[in-house]
């Protein structure tokens, strides 16, 4: 059995190298808050609490997260006796929401499993692959031009597949010029839920464009017109914010919303619900890839090892770290090389804390021995 006697919470901010603008916000800078999990033989995992600052992707933001984790999973955790991780996240999930607070302690239960066990965290998960295909996601520009030369930048760098997000009135013009410029490139949208549930004009433009897929048109619970959009185009739609859990995911499929599925760890509420997902969508023959919300590395390594997962056969979101960070929260940066991540084989994450660096920009903290 495991039994945490440490919890320490960091809220850790870094600059983007890049401003990146969705369809509801931008932003220059993030902070997230690693989570340490330390059990009575001093072996530590670690996790990431990647929630944006403000409420437009989802109802949880920095501030609540930190309540969340200090004042109601801390105890929790520290109470908690467990075998397998998947126990721990039973017991966490007496907290109602909260997806991204839960994620990161779940992250960190995993990272403590494996390491304990000598194992590497992608194999513990189930992981099959030794590399993982990564895709790129690009925001929303100032100009046409400027999203163009985003894009010959990160095909320069070997990626082999582009998100680009969208919202009304950044939508058509974009997309025709980056299809036109970058004709064989595989590309797809995400509109992160940005219109009404009646467009259709637009979508059946997209659909024209040979795109992968079409991310998130509508509201997150707007899955009767996921549905009936669907049912129009040959472009499959993904489904992003709309499965919080598994629970939506059925509801999905039984509706028809959508064809693809983007797991998202922190969405999600960890990597215990993520694998659950990932065997639900493969048994029903949806395919999955991995999303991201920039984080840094320790979230960052977690999705990589999620992405080794079978079911995962599109590029995930895992771009290396200098896409988002000048230096990230590792000692070692996650590097991509022609459009790859490789999947560490030593223990764990695979990658470790920065201590040093992560004190440098810590901007709050709180610490709870058992």
């Amino acid at each position: 059995m495991t039994r945490t006697t440490h919890v320490a919470l960091r809220r850790v901010r870094l600059p983007l190298v890049h401003r990146f603008q969705t369809s509801s916000h931008a932003k220059r800078d993030l902070e997230h808050i690693l989570v340490a999990l330390t059990d009575a033989d001093g072996v530590t995992g670690w996790g990431e609490i990647a929630s944006p600052s403000g409420p437009f992707y989802s109802a949880e933001t920095t501030e609540s997260c930190w309540a969340v984790a200090r004042d109601h999973l801390t105890p929790l955790v520290l109470r908690t006796e467990w075998e397998h991780p998947a126990e721990l996240a039973a017991a966490l999930g007496k907290v109602r929401g909260n997806h991204f607070a839960r994620a990161g302690f779940d992250m960190a239960a995993w990272a403590l499993w494996s390491l304990r066990r000598g194992i590497p965290l992608a194999t513990a998960l189930g992981g099959t692959r030794s590399r993982v295909e990564a895709g790129v996601s690009l925001g929303i520009e100032p100009t046409v031009d400027a999203l163009l030369d985003q894009v010959a930048l990160r095909v320069a760098e070997g990626y082999r597949r582009v998100k680009l997000k969208i919202a009304p009135g950044w939508d058509a013009e974009p997309v025709r010029a980056v299809r036109s410029a970058f004709p064989e490139l595989a590309l797809h949208v995400d509109a992160n839920g940005a219109y009404p549930s009646g467009e259709r004009a637009v979508f059946r433009e997209l659909d024209t464009r040979g795109l992968l897929m079409i991310e998130q048109p509508f509201a997150p619970r707007a899955l009767v017109a996921h549905a009936a959009l669907q049912a129009e185009l040959a472009t499959p739609i993904c489904l992003d914010e709309s499965v919080e859990d598994v629970d939506d995911l059925v509801t999905a499929l039984r509706l028809g919303a959508g064809r693809i599925l983007n797991i998202k760890v922190s969405r999600m509420g960890g990597l215990t619900p993520a694998v659950r997902a990932h065997e639900l969508a493969r048994a029903e023959g949806l395919p999955v890839w991995c999303g991201g919300m920039h984080e840094f590395g320790i979230g960052r390594a977690a999705n990589v090892a999620l992405s080794a997962l079978p079911g995962f056969t599109l590029p995930s979101d895992v771009s290396g770290s200098d896409k988002y960070y000048a230096r990230d929260v590792t000692t070692a940066p996650i590097v991509c090389r022609q459009g790859f991540v490789a999947v560490p084989a030593s223990a764990g994450l695979g990658w470790e804390p920065d201590l040093p660096f992560i004190d440098e920009h810590t901007t709050g903290r709180a610490s709870f021995p058992g």
